[in-house]
C-alpha cells in the first residue's frame, strides 16, 4: 500500500513540473547527432592510423629482408644492420610525424564539434527555460486564482 501511495505521490510531484516533450526529443536529437558526428571523426582517424600502421610495417618487412641476405664481407652485415638502424629510425620519424598531424586534426575537429554542440545546447536550454517559466508563471497564477477564489467562497459561506 505504501508503495502505491509513493507511486501516486511521485507521480504528481512529476505531473507538476511542466515537461516540454519537444525540447526533450530536440535535445535528445542534438545529442544523437553529436555522437554521430564524433563517431565520424574518430572512426576516420582509427582508419588512417590503420593504413599508417600497415605502411609502416611493410617497409619495415621489406627493409629486413635487406638484412637478411647473405653477403660477401663480415663487414658488410654490420653495414647491412646499421643502414637498417637508420632505416628503422627514419621510417619511425616520418610516421609519428603522420600520427602526430591525424591527432592535430582529431583535436581539431573535436573542438569544432563541441563548440557547435554547446551553442546549439545552449540555444535549447535558453527556449526550454523560457518556456519553462512560462508555464509555471502561469501555473502559479492559475494556482492563486483558484486560492483567491477558494477564499472569496469560504468568506461569502461564513457571512451567511
Amino acid at each position: 500500500m505504501a508503495k502505491n501511495d509513493f507511486s501516486k505521490v511521485m507521480q504528481d510531484m512529476m505531473g507538476a513540473f511542466p515537461v516540454d516533450p519537444k525540447a526533450m526529443q530536440d535535445a535528445f536529437r542534438t545529442q544523437a547527432q553529436l555522437g554521430e558526428r564524433m563517431s565520424k571523426v574518430y572512426l576516420e582517424a582509427a582508419e588512417k592510423s590503420a593504413d599508417i600502421s600497415s605502411k609502416w610495417t611493410k617497409s619495415a618487412l621489406a627493409k629486413m629482408g635487406e638484412v637478411s641476405t647473405v653477403k660477401e664481407e663480415p663487414s658488410d652485415y654490420a653495414k647491412s644492420v646499421t643502414d637498417f638502424a637508420s632505416a628503422s629510425a627514419e621510417l619511425a620519424a616520418e610516421h609519428m610525424a603522420a600520427y602526430a598531424e591525424i591527432a592535430k586534426r582529431v583535436q581539431m575537429e573535436t573542438v569544432e564539434l563541441m563548440l557547435a554542440a554547446g551553442k546549439d545546447m545552449s540555444a535549447e536550454a535558453t527556449a526550454a527555460m523560457q518556456k519553462a517559466t512560462q508555464d509555471v508563471t502561469a501555473a502559479a497564477k492559475k494556482a492563486t486564482e483558484e486560492v483567491a477564489a477558494a477564499a472569496k467562497k469560504a468568506t461569502a459561506a461564513t457571512a451567511k
